[in-house]
């Protein structure tokens, strides 16, 4: 009798000493848990500052900009808009009948090359009706 007591509890403590191991596997390792904490905090931190430029892009949130940080967005955004006419110019060029103007639509090309060139009925409508021009600086005292 004492035998088979001292093989249930052997069974026991092995049973036991698997649980403890199963729940020790089943945690994430203090290391992998700061690991992946801090990457969690810079990616938080990330798209904050994605959110506040996308705002910023948008034309709110400007408060706090200087005159040089203000040009620089400037920058950014007529550049954007550049292709954006760029990208118009060469699918409508596309649609209206094609060889009337020269315009060679690549990847590389200067986008000032493009965005000089209309639809070939010759109204620049687009490029004029377009509300979304933003020019900043200091008056010139010439």
């Amino acid at each position: 009798m004492s035998s088979s007591l001292c093989n249930v509890r052997e069974i026991l403590e092995r049973h036991n000493l698997h649980s403890k191991n199963l729940e020790k596997l089943e945690q994430p390792s203090l290391e992998l848990q700061l690991v992946e904490n801090s990457n969690h905090s810079m990616l938080s931190k990330e798209i904050a500052e994605k959110s506040h430029q996308l705002r910023q892009m948008r034309g709110e949130d400007l408060h706090g900009l200087n005159i040089e940080e203000l040009q620089q967005l400037e920058k950014s955004l007529e550049s954007g808009l550049s292709r954006v006419m760029e990208k118009k110019i060469c699918n409508g060029q596309g649609q209206v009948g094609g060889d009337s103007e020269n315009v060679f639509c690549e990847d590389g090309q200067s986008s000032e090359s493009v965005t000089n060139v209309f639809p070939s009925n010759g109204t620049p409508n687009d490029y004029e009706s377009s509300d979304t021009s933003l020019k900043l600086g200091l008056p010139y005292s010439g």
